[in-house]
């Protein structure tokens, strides 16, 4: 079977936490072809990740996911990230505190939009607080630096990995075995 054309590619994109994060256990799953961090839902174009970090910018900060829909669905993208970040705390994700660490997704398109709400609408009776996960259109999405990308691969040895991002793997391969690539 041949490669999926560009073309045939889908676009998500979702905030859960430190960009790093998500990142690093959404790049594990058959079907998705890239994975770039970023930020999206704020009102600066094109932030910097200092000026994101002190909450100047109105932005979270996110992971845009390039995927084959024919290898997973925007659903089990979903279900994925649902997973492996707390959407019932507001403007937190573990250590990290302020409303760029946002639970988000920022939706490409109606369809995505309805998918959304139905994972929701289903895992919320699942979780002992409100889902507060900001649901809104994608306006636009700044890609951050080339020393945010693949930062888990590059730095696995890293305090902030180690601690924050290793167990959200092995609650992927626990969760989500079959979805891995």
């Amino acid at each position: 079977m041949s490669d999926a054309s560009h073309d045939e590619l889908e676009t998500a994109t979702l905030g859960g936490g430190c960009f790093w994060c998500v990142e690093a256990v959404l790049k594990k799953l058959d079907g998705v072809r890239s994975v770039t961090s970023g930020y999206a839902g704020g009102h600066v174009d094109d932030p910097s990740y200092e000026a994101v970090c002190r909450g100047e910018t109105g932005h979270a900060e996110v992971v845009h996911v390039e995927f084959d829909p024919a290898k997973i669905a925007f659903r089990d993208l979903l279900e994925v990230f649902f997973t492996i970040h707390t959407p019932t705390t507001l403007n937190r994700e573990g250590p990290d505190i302020g409303s760029q660490y946002r639970s988000a997704v920022y939706y490409h398109d109606d369809e995505q939009r309805q998918v959304v709400e139905d994972v929701i609408e289903t895992i919320e009776p699942l979780h002992d607080d409100d889902i507060v996960t900001e649901v809104e259109p994608l306006e636009t999405f700044y890609p951050a630096k080339e020393y945010h990308q693949d930062y888990f691969d590059k730095n696995p040895n890293d305090t902030y990995c180690t601690v924050n991002i290793n167990p959200k793997l092995s609650k992927l391969r626990d969760k989500h075995a079959e979805l891995l690539a």
